[in-house]
């Protein structure tokens, strides 16, 4: 993906290193938004996993992304920080919610850059959401927890074309995201399948699936149902923007499909939705423990009573 090019004389950057997944990225949206006003005029950069900085940059205040996994911040860890110098030099101010509690880490920043410094815990120790704690770390009020992301062109234009593909039209289908990566987290595969079938009758559905939950799709394969894979983010967040409901598990995707705009059902197990739970407008959470007892027909009821007469 281009970036805007560093080379200009008297540009004013700010890096944020964040080492978060995908839900706790989008949960640090309006702790980067508040960075940019904070910052009015300079560049926000942001440091994280590979394709979550490729996510980030033009849809969440971000207009120039770097891998964590770079060699600079090897360096870090292993010297004085002086041989990171050519990276970390060019910012006039870093904040870190990574490393925070690591001393030599800590020093060999310091050494690497001029910048005025910061560190912050990766979970703040705070009650609460955690995109407020986010915030209250940064100094900032948490009078907005605001997480929407800006969509690009490109990843409506590709949500329309896999939309296409499998028949599918934009405000006539139901997204449903049964993955999390983690198998406690999971609602089970076959409640999700009966979830489908009842919805059929009434409108068109769709499954994405990632890859950490490859093996959920064979779950799915009799349903008749669009199974989705192989997105890069952006396209997902188009899809979900464009479905009439989205129903999934306490997962990053779900963050994901809340903060692009669509209504939805997340189900929630032993996590605590109070600091946990997606932030969209019109998100309804169903909690169970374990979560496989929950209830199908609490959750196609649910999904019905969301999408409103045929």
């Amino acid at each position: 993906m281009a970036q805007p090019s560093t080379d200009s004389p008297g540009l004013r950057r700010v890096l944020v290193i964040f080492p978060g997944a995908l839900g706790d990225l989008i949960c640090f949206v309006p702790a980067l938004r508040a960075l940019d006003r904070r910052h009015r005029g300079a560049m926000i950069e942001l440091m994280a996993r590979e394709e979550l900085g490729r996510f980030a940059v033009g849809r969440i205040g971000v207009a120039r992304a770097h891998s964590i996994d770079r060699r600079e911040v090897a360096m870090l860890f292993a010297e004085s920080g002086a041989g990171a110098r050519g990276f970390f030099g060019a910012f006039e101010r870093i904040y870190s919610f990574f490393a925070a509690g690591n001393r030599g880490f800590r020093e060999a920043l310091a050494i690497a850059s001029d910048a005025e410094l910061s560190f912050h815990p990766f979970r703040p120790d705070r009650a609460g959401h955690v995109a407020a704690a986010y915030l209250d770390a940064l100094g900032e009020p948490a009078d907005s927890l605001e997480c929407r992301i800006n969509l690009l062109p490109d990843d409506l234009a590709a949500a329309a074309r896999r939309l296409s593909a499998h028949g599918l039209m934009a405000g006539r289908f139901a997204l449903l995201l049964p993955g999390s990566g983690s198998a406690e987290k999971n609602w089970p595969a076959a409640k999700f399948a009966e979830l489908a079938r009842r919805l059929q009758p009434r409108i068109g559905v769709a499954i994405a699936i990632g890859p950490a939950d490859a093996a959920l799709a064979s779950s799915f394969a009799e349903t008749g149902c669009a199974i989705l894979t192989d997105m890069e983010l952006g396209e997902l967040a188009g899809i979900a923007a464009s479905a009439s409901i989205f129903v999934g598990s306490d997962s990053g995707v779900s963050h994901l499909a809340a903060a692009a705009g669509a209504p939805g059902i997340v189900l929630f197990g032993p996590t605590d939705p109070a600091r946990w739970r997606p932030l969209g407008q019109s998100v309804t959470v169903l909690r169970c423990t374990p979560l496989a007892d929950l209830d199908t027909d609490q959750v196609v009821n649910s999904a019905l009573q969301m999408l409103g007469p045929p």
